[in-house]
């Protein structure tokens, strides 16, 4: 037994919004089972699935419903226009973290080609690997503390054809020794207090190491305003993201450790304040 495409869809749909789960996660999924793209699954809409893809979309289907992220199920989630591999190992790349990357690149487009690029706290690579798909010239190095984190972020740089310098270390530790002209960092910024706010899917399947930080979240911001100073050259750049709530807080950090900086909060697509940017003058 077998369905048409759009018949299995709208069940699995229905079911994962009776349960209060994405429901647009059965769309990626059945993109993902009939290797069909968004446009040409509507076209095929009406299409029988075969017998293989009929079992493989209910599988995974069950797995969806246990709250598991689809990102995790297909292995994959698309970033910049690029594709990375995720696992439970790193944190899944988000759409507001697209505009940390598009904003820094705006911003450094006048700083030497062959500019020096860090990435603190890279997870799957995703901010790094993109700058420098973008920036080819540019000499991108990436840290994180997670060794197994590490692992998928080559794996995805090679995926993506680029060349990045992977450090194992805490934050700063193994790039204080050089000089930068940017750095950016999307690091843990959740409070603990918040967890019980946020959905299962997040909670029980992504790394509590890249989520939640100490001190009101602000943990990491201050260590990063502590220790920049002396590695950043004149010019520079530094952009972070942050939660909606912690824009004032981080600016001041930020202004406090480069008094003669341009600190500004921008917004993302939603209206929400996202990112900071800290444009180091002369």
């Amino acid at each position: 037994m077998t369905e048409k495409i759009y018949e299995a869809l709208n069940k699995a749909k229905s079911l994962l919004e009776s349960k209060n789960l994405d429901s647009h996660a059965a769309q990626l999924l059945m993109e993902h089972v009939t290797q069909k793209s968004g446009a040409s699954l509507l076209a095929d809409f009406r299409e029988l699935l075969t017998p293989e893809q009929h079992k493989a979309f209910w599988n995974k289907t069950d797995e969806l419903l246990t709250g598991k992220p689809v990102q995790h199920i297909i292995g994959t989630e698309q970033f910049y226009g690029l594709s990375f591999e995720v696992n439970e190992h790193v944190l899944i790349p988000r759409p507001e973290t697209e505009e940390l990357v598009f904003g820094a690149l705006e911003r450094s487009r006048n700083f030497p080609k062959e500019c020096r690029v860090a990435d603190i706290g890279t997870g799957s690579g995703a901010i790094a690997i993109a700058f420098k798909k973008e920036r080819p010239e540019s000499l991108v190095t990436a840290t994180d503390i997670s060794e197994a984190a590490l692992k998928v972020a080559k794996r995805n740089a090679k995926r993506n054809g680029v060349d990045v310098d992977f450090k194992l270390g805490n934050m700063m530790e193994p790039i204080a020794d050089e000089k930068w002209d940017v750095v950016l960092s999307n690091p843990p910024y959740i409070a603990w207090d918040e967890s019980k706010e946020m959905s299962a899917t997040v909670l029980d399947f992504e790394p509590h190491s890249a989520l939640f930080a100490d001190d009101n979240g602000l943990f990491f911001y201050k260590q990063l305003a502590e220790k920049l100073p002396p590695l950043m050259n004149k010019p520079s750049l530094i952009g972070v993201e942050i939660g909606y709530l912690q824009g004032s807080a981080v600016s001041e950090l930020f202004q406090k450790a480069f008094p003669g900086a341009r600190v500004s909060v921008e917004k993302d697509v939603n209206g929400k304040d996202r990112m900071i940017f800290c444009e180091i003058r002369e």
